[in-house]
C-alpha cells in the first residue's frame, strides 16, 4: 500500500485551487471544472467540488466541514513562508513555533477552514527523518 493523495471537497473550486496554487507555489492540473490536483514529489493534493461528491460519491463528504485533520507540507523555511502568508488575508492559527519533536511549525487555514501545517525540520533527528523529502 502507498499513500498517494488527500482530496479536499469544496463549494468554490476556483477560490480553493487558487489559494493552494499561491500558498504552495504549484501549478494545478485541472481535469474537469469539478476536479483539480496539485502534485508534489511525495503526494498529491486533490480538490473536488461538492457537486461531484454528490453526483459520484453518495454525498459522503461535506465542504468546509473539517475540524479533525491537518494537511502537512515540509518547506525550506517556515519563517519565510509565514512572512508571505501574513501579508494576505490567510487566517493564522499558530505563529511559527518550534515543536518538542524538532519541527518548526506554522498552522493556518485555507478559505474553507481546513488546517494546514507548513513545517521545517530544525533538530538533528527531524532533519535526518525528513532528509529524503526536504526541499
Amino acid at each position: 500500500m502507498n499513500f498517494v493523495s488527500t482530496r479536499v471537497i469544496t463549494d468554490d473550486m476556483k477560490r480553493l485551487v487558487s489559494f493552494y496554487e499561491n500558498a504552495l507555489g504549484l501549478a494545478p492540473r485541472w481535469y474537469t471544472d469539478d476536479f483539480a490536483e496539485l502534485a508534489t514529489p511525495s503526494g498529491t493534493l486533490a480538490i473536488a467540488s461538492k457537486r461531484s461528491m454528490d453526483a459520484y460519491g453518495a454525498s459522503a463528504a461535506h465542504a468546509a466541514d473539517n475540524r479533525t485533520s491537518i494537511m502537512e507540507f515540509i518547506v525550506a523555511d517556515v519563517d519565510a513562508e509565514y512572512e508571505k502568508l501574513r501579508k494576505t488575508d490567510t487566517v493564522i492559527a499558530q505563529l511559527p513555533t518550534t515543536q518538542p519533536w524538532g519541527n518548526r511549525s506554522l498552522l493556518f487555514r485555507d478559505p474553507d477552514g481546513n488546517l494546514i501545517n507548513f513545517f521545517t525540520p530544525v533538530s538533528e533527528p527531524a532533519i535526518a527523518k525528513y532528509a529524503a523529502v526536504s526541499n
